[in-house]
Parts: C-alpha cells; sequence; structure tokens
C-alpha cells in the first residue's frame, strides 16, 4: 500500500514475521513480549526489521522466524543479500516487555537472544525500548532508519453484572 501523502509503501509486520527492503517503507508492529530488531545499514540507506516470540527454536517443528535465534540470524543474512554490510549495520531493539507467564520470563530471554546475536555480529545498539509491562507499538522508517514507538496500555475491562 502507498501512503500518497508521503510516497512511501507501508507494511504491517506480523509476528514470526521479518521485513527487508532496499526500497523505503514504513514497517508497522506491535510487541508485548515480543521483540523486534531493527537493522539499518548507515551506508546503504537499507533497512529491516523482525519480530519474534520465543527465544530458541528447540530443532522440533519448523525453523521459523517465530524464535530469535531464526529470526537474528535471518534477518542479517537477509539484509546481506540486499547489499548491506555488519560493519556498517546498527540495531534499534523494541519490547520484552513481562506481561504474563512471570516465571517464564519470555520478554526478559527474548532481549537476551537479541542482544546476544548483536554482539556476536558486532552490530551496535544505538536505542532501545526493552522490558517493564507495557506494550509498545512502533514505525520504522526503512530509508532513514528512523523508529517511532509509542507504549501501550492494557486495556481495562469493566464487567457490570446485571
Amino acid at each position: 500500500m502507498i501512503n500518497k501523502d508521503v510516497g512511501i509503501a507501508k507494511h504491517y509486520l506480523y509476528p514470526s514475521n521479518l521485513f527487508v527492503s532496499k526500497e523505503p517503507h514504513l514497517v508497522t508492529t506491535v510487541l508485548g513480549s515480543c521483540i523486534s530488531v531493527c537493522l539499518y545499514d548507515t551506508e546503504k540507506k537499507i533497512g529491516g526489521i523482525n519480530h519474534f516470540m520465543l527465544p530458541f527454536w528447540n530443532g522440533e517443528g519448523l525453523a521459523s522466524a517465530k524464535y530469535g535465534n531464526i529470526a537474528m540470524e535471518k534477518l542479517v543474512k537477509e539484509m546481506e543479500l540486499i547489499g548491506a554490510r555488519k560493519h556498517s549495520m546498527i540495531a534499534k531493539i523494541f519490547g520484552g516487555a513481562n506481561q504474563a507467564n512471570f516465571t517464564m520470563k519470555i520478554g526478559e530471554r527474548n532481549i537476551e537472544i537479541a542482544k546476544k546475536y548483536l554482539d556476536q555480529y558486532g552490530i551496535s545498539i544505538v536505542a532501545q525500548s526493552v522490558d517493564g509491562t507495557l506494550g509498545r507499538k512502533i514505525l520504522f522508517d526503512t530509508g532513514t532508519g528512523v523508529v517511532k514507538m509509542k507504549l501501550i496500555k492494557p486495556t481495562q475491562l469493566n464487567h457490570k453484572l446485571r
């Protein structure tokens, strides 16, 4: 979809997916305990983003971008396939809220895996909004590397008995 006001294509990123493009796009996603890593090549001016739900693929079933270790590897590889280089990439990390399953600490483990892979690749984290209890909605401009973020407060349901 093209935003006629701005002239930049828009893309909604669903969980367990990633998006990489040489052409500028405005990519939107919503995060709870999930993580999105926004990568931007400062020399080539191209960006990519993932949205993973769980930290590790256990080797059973499909190795999808649902898992942090797979999503991080795929994002970097897809960026490199369109011309990006690790030495000129920067990262911005969002999500990892602890909204449910406090004992499993999914959000915390997701943050750890994202940071671990970025460190292994030598990609600097230049901005982050992680942890806490609130969800996040992000808008990533793959052509500039700019990310806009809004915290999402939990909906309070009022039940009235009649």
